[in-house]
């Protein structure tokens, strides 16, 4: 019973029925007191027939009348003076009878000129009217029973009539209700379809939808559905980029403790050769590769730190810097370490001013300077240039050497990315220059993207000016 009350269906025919059910009640009651009204008026006619008919005949004869004149069955006459009172009641067999002291006594208590329902001890409910014919009163009454009995046979008639309609209602009410819900129950058919999935692990994928024939906006099921196709949208989405991070959360230790454990692997090895090597030359050798591999471990450990801290959304320095300075700078750091390489500079003569963290977008700019001389062979021209465009800085490295190739474009800005794992290892590379420096632009609401094809390479900084 409970979960039939909670059924929306049940709930709604329910509601139904006892809103015909109020209506059939309110209809009969109004309809019997109609009835009640216009037979009750009749009667008064023909009370007030009556009494005419016994005042005509009191004028005829006289004294009372010791004969019915005419008169209905059940007719009641009190005549009345100052003195006595006398009444009669004719019965059914047309014979007139002498009325009881109490009954003449309640007929006595009528108002001249009144018209009132009067119960009469040992005769029942009457409709009495008194009136004057001289010095006296006349007071005739006709009994109701006849109204009461219609009036109880229309109740009758109404309560089973009611009734039936109520049933009819009631079942109409649910075939209509279900049918009008079958889109509802299709609906909630479809999110426990989803529900049932294994939503806490693995991708997702396209989940079960509402079928379109559903999904009219312009029907209250219609906007239930796509408010449900819209979410289980939303909802695809987001599990499917927290399986995406997942996944990248676990390559990334996979990657970290990879590139952890090669120096880590080389100051074991050569601290126990240490150990058995008594040569001061070869403890020197062994000391200069354990401080170049410590090096190399704390660099990274700090890229990892710096990446961390700008997944967390830690904020940054915010004040002016000079880009056209950064790139002069750390042009000329390049020109040193790299002179087989040709560098080139194309700045315009006002400064590049943006806001942000000088030291962080210093990094930026070398990252990508490394990145080109790393990844080109010696002779290649790199040419940074800057502008300022509708209110945007924008630093581009570009060089003609051979290019990245093109199944490493989709992941180049992803962590732990190198096109030549060995020759960047032994450079002293992590694969985290570009990833890095694609954060730091986001962080300061920029853009770091690329274009690349043999012979053009082109990395793009833009940043608010």
């Amino acid at each position: 019973m409970r979960v039939a009350a909670r059924s929306l269906s049940v709930r709604v025919a329910a509601a139904m029925v006892v809103l015909v059910a109020v209506v059939s009640i309110v209809i009969g009651a109004l309809t019997t007191a109609a009835i009640s009204s216009y037979l009750t008026r009749q009667l008064d006619g023909k009370v007030a027939a009556t009494q005419g008919r016994a005042i005509g005949a009191l004028h005829n004869g006289g004294p009372p009348p010791d004969a019915p004149h005419g008169q209905d069955a059940g007719t009641v006459t009190m005549y009345a003076d100052s003195s006595t009172a006398v009444g009669s009641v004719i019965t059914a067999d047309g014979e007139l009878t002498e009325l009881s002291q109490q009954a003449i006594d309640a007929l006595d208590r009528v108002a001249v000129g009144q018209i009132r329902t009067l119960d009469l001890p040992g005769l029942g409910e009457y409709r009495v009217h008194a009136s004057s014919a001289g010095p006296i009163t006349v007071v005739v009454g006709l009994p109701t029973k006849d109204i009461q009995n219609t009036v109880n046979s229309l109740i009758g008639w109404e309560a089973l009539f009611g009734g039936i309609g109520v049933l009819t209602a009631g079942g109409v009410a649910i075939f209509v209700v279900r049918r009008q819900l079958r889109p509802l129950r299709r609906v909630a058919e479809t999110a426990r379809e989803v529900a049932a999935l294994p939503l806490d692990t693995g991708e997702i994928g396209v989940t079960a939808r509402v079928p379109d024939q559903l999904t009219d906006e312009r029907t209250e099921v219609g906007q239930v559905a796509v408010a449900l196709n819209t979410l289980l949208g939303h909802m695809e989405n987001a599990l499917d980029v927290r399986h995406r991070s997942e996944q990248q959360v676990r390559q990334f230790v996979a990657d970290a403790s990879h590139e952890l454990r090669t120096p880590l692997t080389t100051i074991h090895g050569y601290a126990q050769l240490s150990m058995h090597q008594r040569d001061p030359e070869f403890f020197t050798h062994a000391m200069g590769k354990v401080m170049v591999e410590t090096t190399r471990m704390a660099s990274l450990v700090e890229d990892l730190l710096l990446l961390a801290r700008l997944d967390a959304g830690r904020p940054l320095d915010r004040r002016p810097v000079d880009l056209s300075r950064l790139a002069r700078d750390s042009v000329a750091d390049a020109e040193i370490v790299a002179p087989s390489h040709h560098w080139e500079l194309d700045l315009p003569p006002d400064p590049i001013i943006v806001i942000g963290d000088e030291q962080r977008l210093h990094q930026v700019v070398t990252n990508l300077l490394t990145n080109a001389r790393r990844h080109t062979p010696p002779g290649t021209t790199v040419t940074i240039t800057g502008a300022r465009r509708d209110h945007v800085a924008v630093l581009t490295v570009h060089d003609d050497g051979p290019g990245i190739p093109a199944d490493l474009l989709p992941n180049v800005f992803q962590r732990f990315t190198r096109a030549d794992t060995a020759r960047t290892r032994a450079t002293g590379g992590t694969g985290l220059g570009l990833s890095l420096a694609e954060s730091i632009a986001h962080a300061h609401a920029g853009t770091l993207t690329l274009t690349s094809q043999p012979g053009s390479t082109t990395f793009t900084l833009a940043l608010p000016a």
